[in-house]
């Protein structure tokens, strides 16, 4: 009865077996004939026995499974690159296992061609600014070649860019613990026949100049991206309200790169935040210390003193920045909105008035004084349309100061000029 049994068996597994080679068949046959969709469902009818199949059949089940999903990948279903890379990868551990190769070679090329069709997808999703996708796709690509740690990189930017942080967070973190640079020297030769520039690998490039094919050989060097990563991780932290991490970051990120003013005023814009009002005058104050010629500076020291409501800080780093520039359309749009919100700040403070004889005359100082910070903020504008007459963004901002002031001739002149 025991061997009856055991021979029962035997026939369940041979029959099971000869159902998974005819399932795998069809499947074959389906994606030669271009129906990836039903060699897909060919295979999904032996995949719950699959496992249990010698490791021959399996690793050609597999590699069937990785050219379905392969295929359906290249004809735009981006949820099977995953199920392409993971048939892709069975196939290899399988038949390593087995000390038997027939389809690890082609797995392998198959996951080298996956890598680049990821980082395509990708780079059209960049382009259509879908960042998160991209994101996600580069990532896979780095995971399939980890040795292109660049696709790790865009990845994280990407994913900042898709304001995905928390993905981005660990993308950075993991470049930071591997120790990532990203530093590295580009090399360029003018193609006489063409008078084009054009990059190649030094030795090419070497090559083409001995042969007088190119001339003006050039070595450009990329700088490190250490400093960046870390203070992207502090920028990240920041937004996601983990101060303490931010703070930590910042530290490291200036002590990686302490000559970036940025990671100053970023520190210092936290310290704000938090509350801190001395570390943040100390770290504005070192700031300029660190580039007082600069007008992108100086403009950014304005913003930040601006969102923070000091007005008056803000003013001064806005003419700094003119004194430095003074065609800096946004440093001028920036000084003059000073002079507006100042003035916007007197409203409250006008209507909360009642309709005594001191409240009036309280009333009318205010309202002379509001409209005399408007008509500041108008001057800096005027002044600047005489060197920027077509400048929409400062004729748009003259206009709506007129309009808040009542000032009707002023406002139509300026509407004219937008050809409104």
């Amino acid at each position: 009865m025991k061997t009856k049994f055991l021979i029962l068996i035997a026939m369940g597994v041979s029959v099971m077996g000869y159902s998974q080679k005819n399932e795998i068949k069809d499947a074959e046959k389906a994606l030669k004939g271009g129906d990836a969709a039903a060699a897909k469902t060919a295979l999904e009818a032996a995949a719950s026995t699959i496992d249990a199949a010698d490791e021959k059949l399996q690793a050609q089940y597999y590699a069937v499974k990785g050219n379905v999903y392969s295929d359906l990948a290249q004809k735009g279903d981006e949820t099977a690159f995953q199920p392409a890379i993971d048939a892709y990868n069975k196939v290899i551990s399988v038949e390593e296992a087995s000390g038997k190769e027939k389809y690890t070679t082609v797995a392998k090329q198959k996951l080298a061609q996956i890598t680049g069709d990821l980082v395509n997808a990708a780079v059209e999703d960049n382009n259509n600014q879908k960042f998160k996708e991209a994101a996600e796709k580069l990532y896979m690509s780095y995971k399939l070649s980890p040795a292109d740690t660049i696709y790790l990189y865009y990845a994280a930017s990407s994913a900042v860019n898709g304001q995905d942080y928390d993905n981005a967070l660990n993308y950075y973190n993991e470049l930071k613990e591997m120790g990532y640079d990203g530093s590295g020297v580009t090399y360029t030769a003018v193609n006489i026949e063409t008078g084009e520039v054009e990059t190649m690998d030094k030795a090419t490039r070497d090559l083409y100049v001995k042969a007088n094919t190119h001339k003006d050989p050039n070595e450009e060097r990329s700088p490190s991206k250490k400093p960046e990563i870390v203070k992207n991780i502090a920028l990240i932290y920041q937004q996601l309200g983990d101060n303490e991490k931010a703070l930590a970051a910042y530290s490291e990120a200036r002590a990686e790169n302490p000559d970036d003013v940025n990671l100053v005023l970023g520190e210092a814009n936290l310290h704000y935040s938090m509350g801190d009002k001395e570390n943040f005058k100390k770290l504005m104050a070192k700031a300029s210390e660190m580039a007082p010629d600069n007008p992108d500076l100086l403009y950014n020291i304005g913003v930040i003193n601006m969102e923070q409501g000091n007005l008056e800080d803000a003013r001064e780093a806005y003419k700094k920045t003119l004194a430095i520039d003074p065609g800096y359309i946004n440093a001028l749009l920036n000084l003059s909105t000073t002079y507006v919100n100042e003035g916007n700040g007197l409203i409250d403070e006008m209507n909360a008035l009642g309709s005594s004889k001191a409240d009036i005359a309280k009333y009318d100082e205010l309202k002379g004084k509001k409209d005399s910070l408007f008509k500041e903020g108008a001057t800096v504008l005027e002044n600047a349309v005489k060197t920027n007459p077509d400048n929409q963004s400062i004729l748009s901002q003259l206009k709506n100061i007129y309009g808040a002031l009542g000032d009707t001739e002023n406002f139509m002149r300026i509407k004219k000029l937008l050809g409104e």
